[in-house]
């Protein structure tokens, strides 16, 4: 007698964990609902990237073809914003993505329960800050002359005059960049930590047998462990590559730090739902950035498989 496929099962398995489990199902649907009616039902207003759209009109405007897109395309502000938007996700890639990497090792060593969680817990509140509690409490501690750690670092005698971490331009981006890491690589890291939990533990009682030390456990079990939820998220996050954070860059922006400043979510606001009012423009850029995320997740992914990777898909 041969057992039925998976997948004639699937409909009997589904009934039965959704008796089993019908609690966890219902605290889906208000995160579910969230999603459908602001990830997807918004779709078909993408249409009004290809008109000269007039809210007084509503969808009565004039269908324009694809003469928003060479308007965007011949904006000189449209690629100073592209560059410094790819400019920085580059180096947010390289400077923050193996930062919950590390932190997650190096959690995963503590030994003190205790130890771990109040760490664990410290490391995680960043995340809950909205931008601008955190660019008010970083222009208060790093003001040229009265920032308390300008201050520190002139009585320690390390400097003569106080830095202008954010409001000279190069700076800035430095300054900008190690908030960023600062405040997210706490959460990024309980992927991570979780994906480690999974790691068989009799691989590592029977490395300790071999005699591999600390390091060479961790080089030969636990980073092969965490190796697809690695490639997972580097995929992920390559598809983020022309994304760029209105509040964050909002709240740190000054008029000193403008060229670094202005990226594409600050030209979509200026230019398209700001004062200007210029809805097909700001669609229009939108669209432009979910079909080249899309892109480059596509690619990456198949870039991955070709390496002997899992991948994302």
């Amino acid at each position: 007698m041969t057992a039925k496929p998976a997948s004639k099962n699937l409909p009997e398995r589904f009934r039965k964990a959704m008796r089993k489990y019908w609690q966890l199902f219902a605290m889906l649907v208000v995160p579910l609902t969230f999603v459908f009616i602001f990830n997807y039902m918004v779709y078909p207003n993408l249409r009004i990237a290809f008109m000269n759209f007039r809210p007084a009109r509503g969808w009565n405007s004039d269908w324009v073809g694809f003469d928003i897109f060479k308007m965007v395309f011949n904006d000189a502000d449209f690629y100073r914003a592209l560059r410094n938007t790819v400019v920085f996700n580059i180096a947010d890639i390289i400077l923050h993505f193996p930062a919950p990497i590390i932190l997650a090792l190096m959690l995963n060593e503590l030994r003190f329960s205790k130890y771990k969680r109040i760490s664990q817990t410290i490391l995680y509140l960043p995340h809950f800050l909205s931008a601008i509690i955190i660019a008010s409490i970083a222009y208060t501690l790093l003001k040229p002359e009265t920032g308390l750690v300008n201050v520190a670092l002139r009585d320690a005698g390390l400097i003569e005059r106080g830095i202008p971490f954010l409001t000279d331009r190069w700076y800035w981006v430095f300054t900008y960049l190690t908030i960023n890491i600062w405040q997210a690589m706490g959460w990024g890291s309980i992927i991570y930590l979780s994906t480690i939990s999974s790691i068989d533990p009799g691989l590592y009682d029977a490395a300790i047998v071999d005699g591999a030390n600390r390091f060479r456990r961790l080089w030969h079990i636990t980073l092969p462990g965490i190796k697809p939820t690695i490639v997972i998220l580097l995929i992920m996050r390559l598809g983020q590559l022309l994304g760029s954070g209105f509040e964050r860059l909002y709240a740190f922006g000054n008029v000193n730090v403008r060229e670094f400043q202005y990226q594409i979510s600050i030209y979509i606001y200026e230019k398209g739902l700001g004062p200007a009012g210029d809805f097909s423009r700001s669609a229009a850029v939108g669209l432009f950035q979910t079909v080249i995320g899309c892109i480059l997740v596509f690619g990456s992914d198949r870039i991955a498989k070709k390496l002997g990777e899992d991948g994302l898909l």
